[in-house]
């Protein structure tokens, strides 16, 4: 417990610190945000608030990590590693679409397509290296009812890449809001840093990882709630969706993505459902505008209400997934 605390802490204090520190580099290389005409007219005031800070979260954690997962990695316990590194590969993808925004100064980066396919490739890998490290079976686990559906490698391959490739999309998708994704994710992270903790031994590391997570998302949360000083672009919210999806897989139980990224979800499927209407009645729309949290601002909430509701409702559903999975292995 006390390791776990340590990483929350240091998590928090070394992503406050760099903020300090890389906030001011950032407006001085002009990495400013460009905001999308498309959106709530009232956003456009914040264009040119600095982009990229996710990486003062990226920093936090690793530092944390290393510090608190030292003795795990002494022991041959590198799962909190694995899980970092392959957000990190996420976070280096979305750093590229960042600068390329910041570069040419508008909202467009990678194409879908390189996205995807960048994406696709580091998921595959990410979960071959689990596998072939015992830490990943084919094996569905079913929260509540402590069973699993047995799948074929290749087929669970297939369908694992996809859900990481769909999870992290989604946290992107939740970016849209002063402090959103940030706060949705904290409790998330305190769900796997609380179930890697009750597992015992072999999650432990996993607890670490989560912890510092928590620590950075908060440490985050001072310069990005509202009105936000800084925003953590793709190279923040693709880390963040990495190691979400990362750490389900790492506790080799996916499918509890469904509950403790209802949100994530939700805002996904507003925009699917938004675009998919739209089409199909030639201009209709389901949503005031979508993604979900920008329906709910043009309903008359304001930003702070629709962080605040939507982190409250996360709560509840990692709560809810922490019932689910806390007797999996009988402790």
């Amino acid at each position: 417990m006390i390791r776990i605390l340590l990483a929350l802490a240091i998590g928090f204090a070394v992503t406050a610190l760099a903020g300090r520190l890389l906030i001011p580099m950032l407006v001085q290389l002009k990495a400013g945000q460009s905001i999308k005409e498309i959106g709530p007219t009232w956003h456009m005031t914040k264009q040119g608030t600095p982009t990229m800070g996710g990486l003062m979260f990226i920093i936090g954690i690793g530092v944390s990590i290393v510090i608190c997962g030292w003795r795990g990695m002494i022991g041959g316990s590198f799962a909190h590693l694995y899980v970092y590194l392959f957000a990190l590969v996420f976070g280096a993808i979305g750093y590229i679409d960042d600068y390329q925004k910041v570069k040419h100064h508008q909202n467009t980066g990678l194409t879908a397509l390189q996205k995807f396919l960048l994406q696709l490739a580091a998921a595959v890998a990410f979960l071959s290296l689990m596998r072939h490290e015992g830490l990943l079976s084919p094996n569905l686990y079913i929260p509540f009812f402590h069973t699993h559906i047995v799948l074929n490698w290749v087929v669970y391959l297939v369908l694992a890449a996809f859900i990481i490739v769909g999870t992290v999309n989604a946290v992107n998708i939740t970016d849209g809001v002063d402090g959103l994704a940030s706060g949705v994710t904290v409790p998330v992270a305190v769900f796997f840093a609380a179930v890697g903790w009750k597992w015992g031994t072999e999650y432990l590391q996993l607890s670490v990882f989560a912890a510092a997570l928590l620590g950075g998302l908060l440490g985050f949360l001072i310069y990005n709630y509202y009105p936000a000083k800084v925003f953590m672009g793709d190279t923040g919210s693709l880390f963040l969706g990495g190691a979400v999806a990362a750490l389900a897989f790492a506790c080799d139980m996916p499918l509890v993505l469904i509950l403790v990224g209802i949100v994530y979800i939700c805002e996904t499927l507003s925009d699917i459902i938004q675009v998919a209407y739209f089409k199909l009645t030639h201009g209709k729309r389901v949503f005031k505008m979508a993604p979900l949290h920008h329906h709910f601002e043009m309903c008359g909430w304001k930003e702070t209400k629709v962080v605040a509701v939507f982190t409250a409702v996360s709560a509840v559903f990692c709560m809810l997934a922490y019932l689910g999975v806390m007797d999996r292995f009988g402790i």
